[in-house]
């Protein structure tokens, strides 16, 4: 029996396994897509093969390696990035293993690599103040303008992801006494969201305007097409350089559209919303990582008490002022 090539494996990996029977997202593709064009790039550029003459033999552990040290040297990517790359190429060597059983012993050295450990760090966010600020930069006088602030408004209202947002459809959003809008999220998990009422009037006035947009798409871009990733990304950079002036803060701050999801919810956790709330508004399968922002919002308040207290002074030692407390206070 012939072995298997890799570039048919690779096929048979998205078309048969990640599609029908994983059913992956369009999202969850494109990411496993780009690593390994990425991966087929390396290996032409440092060992001349282009990506058809590419051997399962080729791509043992030191290519693997010297291919991820490669993304956060050459390319300078995050550790986690580089653990998502990772992670998508152990999932085709685990189904290579399975095809394939000649490479089984190379398919296990590679799934024997690790995931790198990396500083955890807390989330960023926006203060109430910048959000204000970028929400006012969008001039609504222009077609554009009114998008613009449409689209960080469903942003800063939903928390949704980037990919939530790009192919929202008008048909998506609710509106009535509970506006709300049908999000479908990572792993296929839909969700509803609630509006808040000036959203709502946004929302409601913005498609009257585009209602001969086709594809029902909330937030076309200049063309009338689906607004893409980079698309979204230059928007907001645009508005941000323009709320500086107004909010200087914002000039120290990398501000992305996870940057929005994650000041939605740390504001929510600020107005007293309670973590599994925040979970389902989110969208988090698991409460841990809701987690994250209890532990941001704490450091945040650690931070302003350290402000508050003197630094060499030590705190005044409770007196009991009558005789029970006294009592209390020995045991």
């Amino acid at each position: 029996m012939m072995r298997p090539s890799f570039g048919a494996l690779l096929q048979a990996f998205f078309s048969e396994h990640r599609l029908r029977h994983k059913r992956a997202s369009a999202h969850t593709v494109a990411a496993y897509r780009d690593t390994f064009r990425l991966l087929l790039k390396f290996l032409s550029m440092t060992r001349g093969k282009i990506p058809a003459a590419v051997d399962i033999d080729d791509l043992d552990v030191p290519v693997i390696l010297s291919f991820l040290d490669d993304l956060e040297n050459g390319r300078q990517n995050s550790i986690r990035s580089r653990n998502q790359r990772l992670a998508a190429i152990r999932s085709l060597f685990r189904y290579i293993a399975l095809r394939d059983p000649e490479s089984v012993s190379i398919a296990s050295r590679v799934l024997a690599i690790p995931f790198k450990r990396a500083e955890r760090r807390l989330i960023g966010y926006l203060t109430r103040k910048e959000i204000e600020a970028v929400l006012d930069a969008p001039d609504r006088a222009s077609w554009i303008g009114r998008r613009d602030y449409a689209l960080l408004l469903t942003f800063y209202n939903t928390g949704a992801r980037l990919s939530e947002v790009t192919t929202l459809k008008r048909s998506a959003v609710v509106f009535g006494a509970s506006a709300s809008v049908h999000l479908l999220g990572k792993g296929r998990k839909d969700r509803q969201v609630p509006l808040w009422a000036n959203t709502a009037r946004v929302l409601r006035s913005w498609f009257a305007e585009i209602d001969s947009v086709p594809n029902d798409t909330a937030f076309p871009n200049a063309r009338k097409g689906m607004l893409s990733s980079d698309g979204v990304a230059y928007i907001l950079n645009k508005v941000v350089q323009q709320a500086i002036p107004k909010c200087p803060s914002l000039g120290t701050k990398r501000v992305t559209p996870h940057v929005l999801r994650h000041t939605t919810a740390m504001h929510l956790l600020q107005s007293g919303v309670d973590p599994s709330v925040i979970a389902l508004w989110l969208g988090h399968e698991k409460l841990e990582t809701t987690h994250m922002y209890v532990e941001a919002d704490l450091a945040m308040k650690e931070r302003v008490l350290e402000k508050l207290a003197p630094v060499n002074t030590r705190p005044a030692r409770f007196k009991a002022d009558d005789s029970l407390l006294a009592f209390l206070s020995t045991l």
